[in-house]
């Protein structure tokens, strides 16, 4: 069965491993309005490009479509599809309304086609277990459920805010909720809501308040259910609970792990040690699986990945088979799913409205920022209005975090390598701040997306005769593996950097280029390059200082004993407004790195000094960490055939543990620039203000 994609972006890539990991059908098309984004997915898969659905039907391409676009898009696209006779699975939140969902179930009963929903964490094969066990007789009659979803959503706090899921309150719920009641559904029945709280709002900038925490009281059947869902700074915890009169199960369906208690019929003094051993065994019976299933296909058996693999199998067998889909994935399931959200929102209390003044002007920006609704961004926007400076922000959308400067930002949707739409979105402006950056994963994606992106902006600014291009490159880019070599602007990057990692070598071509167009052709370039950027807004898990297991534990390059370059981010927006200024900029780049404060561990006990919150600190070995990457090269490259895989070196990865102390005299003498000398005034803004956890 020949199967198409519709939406390329991120969940997309999901699916697509799913159809190769299954063989359930062929990816014989791909379709975004982005060109580019659809060839990325398609040349992995060897698929045909399409920028419309209409000419996707036209082809006769396909059998089936997986619709993986924004919600909004979600009824309309896959009407279009069942009315041409192609069966549709529809990512959540299949539909945003009760009316939407009626009217697609309709649409796919007229056509004789498959609707399937995309509850994917249904196809985990740890809750097929749970429901045999349900039918056993093993937990007894069901009295109550529990169904979290307690995961930290980190862009709440750090943006970026154009998210789909942040742009209304509402957006939440419909976008995580389907997840919870999708299992409360499928395991009981219809949900009636009874109660909602919500609490620890988040003020977004120029949106108004968010909820972090849902507490939904409802009941389904005779099951009496609470659905509860966290996204401040939290352990992850994303299962499902049932309570019954023979047993209790516990279900981590993120992770693929069912456990059930049950009592025992043992004398008083073995009873507590069987109990428990029962429970042990459990335990590791889920750990070997887990670990042997993933070992064994290479992370291709992830429980994330087998949630789509399991979805994926029940579509298209049913499609094949011409039997009825699965009843967890059925319209029918998909409809209550949509019932029951609708009837919680109706009970979503008003919530704290941005405060948008009444516009009195139009802006009249002399500034141009790239990657304005970014962490830095935001701040630099808010600070160049705070001198009062107009500012344009370039933004994928024709909206962003600023509504409630409506005098002195606008927001111009451009594609960044869209030529003539930059040439025009400079227009009239000044100084460009490029922030911009893509996440990469081959030195030819980046060559093209980063540098091809920057060098691109560059040829637009001087069209448009700007007079200052300050570019954000990184001190990522820099070799800091040697503790003794202490770094200034007058350190090179190395010449050969095809060892290092994406990130850093794709900067610092970036900058080779810019440079090179500064002595040619007279670029009027200056860049900058912060260092670890802390401070409101900022993320807890900064991976700039380790690697992240969840809120609570964090894994430090190396042993943490050497100062870290870390810098507020009010310093870094003053360093870079300085640089736009200060004619003597022109040509030259700067390190924003902070005063020395404090190593990784300092940071972490400041942390629980000034908030509580103990995090699990332990050092990582960096040479463990090299060999370990050197192990996954091997096997991308041999294995899975990834033939753009890299490999960084050891420098690459004693990099990373910044071992290498900064100089920063540079811009303190040339612009004036004064980084916070305090340490306890550097503690309270990066840390106590910061808002790290949420609430």
């Amino acid at each position: 069965m020949r199967t198409g994609i519709i939406g390329a972006g991120y969940i997309a890539d999901w699916h697509g491993d799913a159809l190769r990991q299954t063989g359930a059908a062929q990816l014989a098309a791909v379709c975004d309005v982005s060109q580019e984004a659809a060839q990325g997915l398609a040349d992995a898969h060897g698929a045909a490009v399409f920028t419309s659905v209409e000419d996707m039907i036209a082809a006769n391409a396909v059998d089936a479509v997986h619709i993986c676009t924004p919600p909004q898009l979600h009824a309309a696209l896959a009407q279009q599809c069942l009315n041409a006779g192609l069966h549709c699975l529809v990512e959540k939140p299949v539909a945003l309304s009760v009316a939407e969902m009626q009217s697609m179930a309709q649409a796919a009963t007229d056509a004789g086609k498959l609707l399937a929903s995309g509850h994917n964490f249904m196809g985990i094969p740890a809750y097929q277990r749970l429901k045999a066990r349900i039918a056993e007789g093993q937990l007894g009659r069901i009295a109550s459920a529990e169904i979290n979803w307690n995961f930290p959503m980190a862009p709440l706090r750090s943006g970026p805010y154009g998210l789909w899921l942040l742009r209304e309150p509402e957006n939440m719920l419909l976008e995580l909720g389907p997840h919870l009641y999708a299992f409360a559904v499928d395991l009981f029945g219809p949900v009636e809501v009874l109660h909602l709280e919500v609490g620890k709002p988040v003020d977004l900038p120029g949106m108004g308040a968010r909820p972090q925490v849902w507490r939904v009281l409802a009941r389904a059947g005779h099951v009496e259910v609470t659905f509860n869902i966290s996204l401040v700074e939290i352990m992850d915890d994303r299962s499902l609970t049932l309570r019954g009169s023979s047993g209790m199960a516990r279900l981590d369906y993120a992770h693929d792990r069912l456990v059930i208690s049950r009592d025992n019929t043992a004398d008083l003094v073995a009873n507590p040690f069987l109990f428990q051993m029962a429970q042990a065994g459990q335990h590791l019976r889920e750990g070997f699986v887990n670990g042997a299933r993933q070992l064994t296909s290479l992370n291709r058996k992830s429980p994330y990945a087998l949630s789509f693999q399991g979805l994926v199998t029940a579509f298209y067998e049913a499609a094949k088979s011409g039997r009825p889909l699965d009843a967890r994935f059925a319209p029918e399931a998909g409809l209550e799913v949509s019932k029951a959200l609708a009837a919680t929102l109706d009970r979503l209390p008003v919530l704290a409205a941005p405060n948008i003044p009444t516009p009195s002007r139009t802006p009249k920006p002399k500034a141009l920022v790239i990657g304005g609704t970014g962490f830095i961004g935001r701040h630099l926007t808010r600070a160049l209005v705070a001198k009062g400076q107009d500012v344009r922000v370039l933004s994928r959308g024709r909206s962003g975090p600023f509504a409630d400067l409506p005098d002195q930002v606008e927001t111009v949707g451009v594609s960044l390598k869209d030529a003539d739409g930059l040439r025009a979105a400079m227009k009239g402006i000044d100084v460009v701040y490029n922030l911009a950056k893509s996440m990469d994963t081959t030195w030819e994606a980046a060559l093209e997306n980063d540098v091809g992106v920057a060098v691109g902006v560059a040829r637009a600014a001087m069209d448009a005769g700007v007079s200052r291009l300050v570019y954000t490159g990184t001190i990522a880019s820099y070799d800091m593996s040697n503790p003794d070599v202490t770094i200034t602007e007058a350190t090179g990057f190395g010449g050969d950097m095809s060892d290092r990692n994406l990130y850093a070598r794709s900067k610092a071509e970036c900058e080779r280029q810019l440079m090179q167009m500064h002595r040619d052709d007279g670029l009027p370039l200056t860049i900058a390059r912060p260092g670890i950027v802390v401070g409101p807004g900022g993320p807890l898990q900064h991976w700039g200082i380790g690697r992240w297991h969840g809120a609570g534990a964090v894994k430090i390059w190396g042993p943490g004993r050497n100062i870290l370059p870390f810098v507020l981010i009010d310093d870094v927006c003053d360093g870079l407004i300085r640089m736009g200024e200060d004619p003597a900029a022109i040509g030259e780049s700067f390190n924003l790195v902070g005063e020395p404060m404090m190593n990784a561990r300092d940071y972490f006990d400041a942390i629980r000094t000034a908030t509580g919150a103990g995090i699990r600190v332990t050092s990582g070995n960096l040479h463990l960490f090299w060999a370990s990457d050197a192990i996954k090269y091997q096997l991308k490259r041999r294995v899975l055939g990834r033939k753009g895989a890299i490999r960084a070196s050891l420098s690459d990865w004693k990099s990373r543990a910044h071992l290498s102390p900064f100089d920063n005299s540079r811009p303190k003498d040339i612009l004036g620039w004064t980084p916070e000398v305090d340490q306890k005034a550097f503690i309270d803004r990066a840390i106590t203000r910061a808002n790290l956890f949420g609430f």
